[in-house]
């Protein structure tokens, strides 16, 4: 391993990290962020009156398949036997924004971070392709990892 980089050999080049001798550990992953909308798209999409159809459903599948994509996606990524996948919505009226929530969850040698974070961002960019005929400046913010346990690591939450 060079200077400590697991993801780079003794000559510097990059290389997914060898996972073999690690012991399986239940791990969980949570991620969270805003689409910010603009009131009235925000009614559409609650009437479910948006020209592409039912948003919320759709980007729940998005990101339930981009989670179990993830290692096609980002290289160094270990493709994991994913055990639960879960996208969860909160529309808040006052703020004109919905919260979205993945979590992940796999009994494995190595975490499911990546894993959420794609998930979250592929539904996020789901409800912003299924708006953007009526919106187009929305935005999405504030995409982090909440949560996280299992491994040499342990729990993270984040305040």
């Amino acid at each position: 391993m060079s200077d400590g980089f697991s993801h780079m050999d003794d000559d510097g080049n990059a290389r997914m990290v060898d996972v073999s001798s690690k012991k399986d550990s239940a791990r969980t992953a949570i991620v969270r962020c805003l689409i910010r909308l603009a009131p009235e798209t925000l009614q559409l999409l609650k009437e479910n009156a948006l020209p592409k159809g039912d948003v919320l459903t759709t980007a729940k599948i998005a990101g339930i398949q981009a989670a179990k994509r993830t290692s096609d996606l980002i290289p160094m990524c270990h493709p994991l036997p994913i055990s639960y996948v879960d996208i969860r919505f909160n529309v808040v009226d006052s703020e004109s924004v919905i919260e979205l929530e993945a979590e992940v969850r796999t009994s494995y040698k190595t975490g499911v971070e990546m894993e959420a974070l794609v998930a979250a961002q592929m539904a996020a960019a789901t409800i912003y392709d299924m708006c953007k005929a009526v919106q187009k400046d929305i935005v999405i913010d504030a995409c982090r990892l909440v949560y996280k346990s299992g491994g040499k690591s342990g729990t993270f939450v984040s305040e």
